[in-house]
């Protein structure tokens, strides 16, 4: 699991590329987390995942920066070895105690969280896969953004794959399986935005229709003219019972809130 260098204090997640383990490297004294990539049996060659090979190559790419909201890669000799940060998002809001999170907290956590989105954008890097579990935050409540095994450069002529983003956080574009860009990340944001006030997902779907369905009864759905052309699913099977204010569903949010939630909610990813 790693070299002499590092020794395991505790298995942090099994994810679907591999474990995260907390460890101690011997020559700081500090900890760091270790990536343990899993190599899939029978793969071609006995090499690391490609989206391994894609998560060094663009965390090198960033690391010249050393932005504070992107999580640093302190090696990557056989396991990535990444700077140990206390908690991801999802369980800090687990934690929060009732009513939840102040609201001069979470507009500290989007600053932060938007700070890093558009350092990534701003070098064409589409992350694809933003959700609480890849948003860590330290003891001292900095945002860290890790999880880029499924970021990729991005280009206007790059051809992006349609099954990314875990489903919840998952933009219309993506679920209509339509071409896209960066704004689907925007997507992304808005719906971990919502879930900072409410502490659970905002939509919750059990397939990509179902998952439309839900955004459609809060935002409503675009006329016809709009809806991307051969897609698998037809405007005409979706009707709505939205859409509804914002605060029907996160009543603590204040005006400015909703209409910036609303901003990046939007089935037009130009706008």
């Amino acid at each position: 699991m790693a070299t002499s260098r590092y020794e395991p204090v505790a298995e942090i997640c099994v994810g679907a590329y591999g474990t995260i383990y907390k460890t101690r490297d011997h020559h700081s004294g500090h900890f760091v987390a270790l990536k343990s990539v899993r190599v899939p049996n029978g793969g071609t060659g006995g090499g690391p995942p490609i989206s391994a090979v894609h998560e060094v190559a663009l965390l090198r790419r960033l690391e010249a920066f050393e932005h504070p909201n992107i999580v640093r890669l302190m090696d990557n000799k056989v396991t990535l070895v990444f700077e140990h940060v206390d908690q991801d998002l999802r369980t800090y809001l687990d934690k929060a105690p009732s009513p939840g999170l102040p609201a001069e907290t979470i507009k500290d956590l989007m600053h932060q969280f938007l700070s890093g989105v558009d350092f990534f954008h701003a070098n064409c890097i589409g992350h694809r896969d933003l959700k609480p579990e890849n948003i860590l935050l330290t003891s001292g409540g900095t945002v860290k953004l890790a999880g880029f095994g499924l970021a990729r450069i991005y280009s206007y002529q790059v051809a992006l794959t349609p099954m990314v983003v875990t489903l919840w956080y998952r933009a219309p574009k993506v679920l209509l399986q339509s071409t896209y860009a960066t704004p689907v990340d925007m997507w992304s944001v808005g719906c971990i935005f919502a879930e900072m006030f409410r502490r659970k997902p905002l939509f919750c779907g059990n397939s990509e229709a179902d998952q439309l369905g839900k955004i459609s009864d809060l935002i409503g759905l675009p006329p016809g003219d709009d809806w991307p052309r051969d897609v698998s699913l037809p405007h005409g099977d979706f009707h709505p019972r939205g859409p509804r204010p914002v605060q029907s569903v996160i009543p603590e949010m204040e005006e400015l809130g909703a209409h910036l939630l609303l901003e990046m909610l939007t089935f037009k990813p130009h706008k």
